[in-house]
Formats: structure tokens, C-alpha cells, sequence
């Protein structure tokens, strides 16, 4: 097995603790193979942001390419009918893997003209280890509360900076009034999707309820992730049944979006596939420079996932009629425990 492969996968014997240093490290020594540096470019990518944290990818390797292809069998029908969190989650690796390509000296030239297969061009260039690609490792999104503190002017430029990109603009909140208004359309989307017994249904199927669960499968939603102890699936499935509730989720929305410095609100000119991977691209810059910054980032989808909600959404943004993509809080916090990823000879094809 190969080098970059065989570092990817997990022991029998290894703890959690073990798994996440191994997973959520930089590489030491780029490999001067050309295949082996292709392969650590798309673990980089494996770092990325996904939905349910469900890594709905699959790569393939050529001379000088990249292909990164939607990994439908990992797809979310409940809470993602239409795949548009599939194609932002593509984004968010493929931002990844262009930036870790250009530390290792490739510049990555990434093609949208099919979303079937994405083709990333890989063409020689001078090595550049960017602030955003140092961040990589460290970038997670934190379901907690933050400090509840403002962040600087300048912070929020670098933030609006990073996430600008073609075909694609971001709408900052940052007036207490602006994510109270917010709250509510989160408030109301969490409400109906919990009351959906499909969208809980395929969220339960994606919690990991122990460390055991995390590790066998490499994905999913860890419960200690979210600020939530670990236990035996039987007792952690029972659990969840009792208090995955409306109002106990809503309250914890409501703590967690009240301690946080600002909203990020993505939206793309088109409602295209190869709009949303841009989305994504878009997001995973956002993310990183905020990590760069000792800010944390996580998502508070429910306005754009509950498709009778986004219209009043969007109305209430003022962007007419084109779709809010992504909600996401920001602030400085604590660091919660990583989520885990599965080995690249399980996603490379």
C-alpha cells in the first residue's frame, strides 16, 4: 500500500485521541513522488466542511489532475433534496486542495464546466504555504457558545475579503437587531425540521454516539462534537429520543447564536450546481481565515434548508430572487473535540 494511503487509515488499537493527531496534522515532509503529493493534497481536502459531516466525495487521480466527483450514495434526501449542500460541500474540499497543491508547488485550475466530475489542473508553480492553507488543521466547526465579544473592523474586513469570489456575494450581520431577526427564521426552520420524522430520522443516522462509532466509521456528527457525552448506541439512540426536542434545541440555537460576534450569510447569482460549489470554495476561505484569526465558525442552516422558509428568508434579506445558500455564526471561542475522516483509499477511486 502507499505511503500517503496506508497514514490514512485507522489502527485497530487506535484511540480517538490517536486518530485526530494523525488525521488533523500538517505533513511534515511533502513526498517528492507525484502521485504520493497528489494523494496529500486530497487529504487536505478530506478536511474540509461537509454536511452531517457525511465526506460525500470520492477523488481520482491522473497525471497533473485531479477529479473530485459528488458521492451520491452519501447524499442527504431529508434535509438535502435537491444535493445543493452535496456541491457546496464539494467546494469546501476543493478549496482545500488547491490551497494545500500550492504549498507542495501546484497551482490547482479548477474547471466547472461539468459538476459530474470536476477537473482540477495542476500546473508546476513556486511553493506557497498560504495563511489560509496553515489554518487547515485547525479549522473545525464549533457548536458551542462563544465569547459574545465584537470582533475589529479589520477582522471583519480579512473575513469579507477572503470569501469574496466570482458569482457570489456574502451579507455580514453584525447589529444585535439583524441576528435576533435571523434567530427567528433559525428558530422556525429548526421547529419544522424537527417535527419532520425524515429529517430526524437521517440526522439520528449520522450521529456517532461513541468513540467506538466515530472511529469504525469514520463520519458522521461525534456526539462529544457538539457538547453532548459520549455512550453505548443504545443508550445514546434513547436518549436523543427523549430530548431532541423543539424547545431544547431552540434554546441552544438561542444561546449559541446570541454569544457570537456576527452572521455570514452566502449567496451565489445562480441557483446552479457549479454556483454552489463556488458557494462552498467561498465558505471554506471564510472559515479558514477565521481560524487564522482565533475565530470559530459553524453553521445555522435552517433558514435555507426549509424550503417553505427560504423565500421569507431571502425577502428579508433583500436579495430578490435568488436562494440564501448558507447561515453561519462566527466568534471567538473554545475549541470542541474534532470529528474524524475516513482513509483516502476509501474515498480515492
Amino acid at each position: 500500500m502507499d505511503t500517503a494511503l496506508s497514514q490514512s487509515c485507522a489502527s485497530t488499537h487506535e484511540t480517538y485521541e490517536q486518530a485526530v493527531q494523525r488525521i488533523w496534522r500538517h505533513t511534515t515532509t511533502p513526498p517528492t513522488d507525484a502521485m504520493a503529493l497528489q494523494q496529500e493534497s486530497v487529504r487536505y481536502a478530506t478536511l474540509a466542511a461537509s454536511s452531517h459531516n457525511t465526506q460525500c466525495w470520492k477523488f481520482k487521480l491522473a497525471e497533473r489532475q485531479i477529479s473530485i466527483l459528488p458521492d451520491f450514495e452519501r447524499r442527504c434526501p431529508a434535509v438535502d433534496p435537491d444535493n445543493h449542500h452535496l456541491y457546496t460541500s464539494l467546494g469546501c474540499a476543493i478549496e482545500n486542495l488547491v490551497q494545500a497543491a500550492q504549498a507542495f508547488g501546484l497551482k490547482g485550475n479548477v474547471d466547472l464546466q461539468s459538476t459530474d466530475a470536476i477537473n482540477i489542473q495542476l500546473d508546476s508553480t513556486q511553493p506557497l504555504r498560504s495563511q489560509l492553507f496553515e489554518a487547515i488543521p485547525d479549522r473545525q466547526s464549533t457548536r458551542a457558545e462563544y465569547d459574545g465579544q465584537p470582533l475589529r473592523n479589520e477582522d471583519l474586513k480579512l473575513l469579507e475579503k477572503a470569501a469574496t469570489g466570482d458569482g457570489m456575494n456574502l451579507i455580514l450581520l453584525t447589529e444585535k437587531q439583524a441576528m435576533e431577526t435571523v434567530l427567528d427564521y433559525v428558530i422556525e426552520g429548526n421547529t419544522a425540521q424537527i417535527n419532520d420524522p425524515a429529517f430526524v430520522k437521517e440526522l439520528k443516522a449520522w450521529i456517532r454516539f461513541n468513540q467506538r462509532e466515530a472511529l469504525r466509521d469514520g463520519d458522521g456528527l461525534f456526539a462529544k462534537s457538539s457538547g453532548n457525552p459520549t455512550a453505548p448506541h443504545w443508550i445514546g439512540s434513547t436518549l436523543f429520543d427523549l430530548f431532541f426536542t423543539p424547545k431544547a434545541e431552540n434554546e441552544k440555537y438561542t444561546k449559541q447564536l446570541r454569544s457570537s460576534a456576527g452572521l455570514a450569510i452566502f449567496v451565489a447569482d445562480a441557483s446552479t450546481k457549479s454556483h454552489w460549489v463556488r458557494v462552498g470554495r467561498a465558505y471554506q476561505r471564510f472559515a479558514l481565515q477565521a481560524t487564522a484569526l482565533g475565530i470559530r465558525t459553524a453553521f445555522l442552516n435552517q433558514p435555507v434548508e426549509v424550503a417553505t422558509l427560504r423565500p421569507q428568508f431571502a425577502n428579508y434579506l433583500g436579495i430578490g430572487d435568488r436562494r440564501p445558500d448558507l447561515v453561519v455564526r462566527f466568534g471567538r471561542g473554545a475549541k470542541m473535540p474534532n470529528s474524524l475522516r475516513r482513509s483516502l483509499d476509501s474515498v480515492i477511486v
